[in-house]
């Protein structure tokens, strides 16, 4: 079981179930809804999710997909995305230990921030890795 929450602790949940697509996302809207130059997440599925406490905040940050994040603190949770509606992603970072989820690819890189150099050796996806 997976464990986490937001920086304040008013939200926390709980993920069951093996952990896919750790991935560190170079999206602009990732980029532009956490302030950061890129964010790395995880799969699990949606139903082994559970907030714990606290109700997070939700909003459309694209046509077909909703994120999450605390209403206190800002820290943002989690991406939804109407096309796989059986999974979440989950921000890696928000998890209690989030060592234990290293990254195993870079996604979306065609929009990777020039001034960002990956030197990780971790394959990189100009697109998700599915669609190459």
């Amino acid at each position: 079981m997976l464990k986490g929450g937001c920086f304040c602790g008013r939200v926390r949940y709980e993920a069951a179930g093996a952990p896919t697509h750790e991935t560190s996302c170079h999206c602009s809207i990732c980029r532009r809804t956490s302030g950061a130059a890129f964010v790395t997440w995880f799969t699990v599925p949606r139903s082994g999710f559970r907030f714990v406490a606290g109700e997070p905040a939700r909003f459309k940050s694209t046509a077909k997909a909703v994120r999450s994040f605390c209403p206190q603190c800002g820290t943002q949770l989690t991406f939804e995305h109407e096309d796989f509606a059986d999974q979440i992603d989950v921000t890696t970072c928000s998890l209690d230990n989030p060592e234990a989820l290293p990254p195993r690819d870079h996604t979306w890189t065609r929009s990777k921030l020039s001034w960002i150099e990956l030197a990780d050796a971790l394959p990189q996806y100009g697109k998700r890795r599915d669609e190459g």
